[in-house]
């Protein structure tokens, strides 16, 4: 479904942060991308949902370079996100938020992710980071679009909500047939992925064994 050819990133002509990547994501699989903050991963997420494009090289979805495709309309159709940083719209219900760009029940959405009912209806502002942390999941959930790509999605969240979470991500790849690509600097959460990529010197992605289960 995506594929990286040849890629290279970099901020300024001396300061390279991807070189030489090659990669394979495809439908129906749940995928972690390992390292350290700062590494790079968010950047390769970026490049990936067409937020920003490689120096060289290429990415493409289905077999077209997304920069042919456009990638406005790359993100449009293909690629639902979940930021780190929620990236809601402050003055909208943590509802409204969701029915921006819903395909899916939003109320579904909502009971998935586990937040309660009586905060539906509540400015995203008076909600705790945790509950926002749910609203930006059922956001891409509801969405239903192929490839939902997901930065530190559990990074906010308790134990058992982080479990139910990854459960959602998996559940999105294996039974709906999603291509779920997800960030982390966990060993122990990248170790319930399908496939998992792991940045080494900053410079290249190799590939490391999944859990032991897989």
């Amino acid at each position: 479904m995506l594929q990286v050819v040849d890629m290279l990133y970099s901020y300024t002509d001396y300061n390279t942060v991807l070189e030489n990547v090659n990669l394979v994501f495809e439908e129906g699989k749940l995928y972690a991308i390992l390292g350290q903050s700062g590494c790079g991963k968010t950047t390769l997420l970026s490049l990936l949902g067409g937020l920003d494009s490689p120096r060289q090289g290429k990415i493409l979805y289905n077999g077209t370079d997304i920069k042919e495709y456009g990638l406005d309309k790359h993100r449009q159709d293909n690629v639902a996100f979940i930021f780190q940083g929620y990236n809601l719209i402050e003055y909208m219900t943590a509802k409204e938020n969701v029915e921006l760009t819903a395909k899916l029940s939003v109320e579904e959405a909502l009971q998935k992710v586990g937040l309660e009912r009586e905060l539906w209806n509540r400015n995203v502002l008076k909600l705790s980071g945790g509950q926002q942390q749910r609203v930006a999941i059922a956001r891409g959930i509801a969405s239903n679009k192929p490839v939902l790509l997901a930065d530190e999605p559990t990074g906010n969240l308790d134990e058992e909500t982080a479990r139910a979470i990854l459960e959602l991500l998996k559940k999105s790849a294996h039974e709906e047939g999603r291509c779920v690509i997800m960030v982390t600097h966990s060993s122990e959460l990248a170790g319930e992925a399908d496939v998992v990529f792991g940045f080494a010197d900053k410079h290249f992605v190799v590939e490391e064994p999944a859990h032991e289960e897989k």
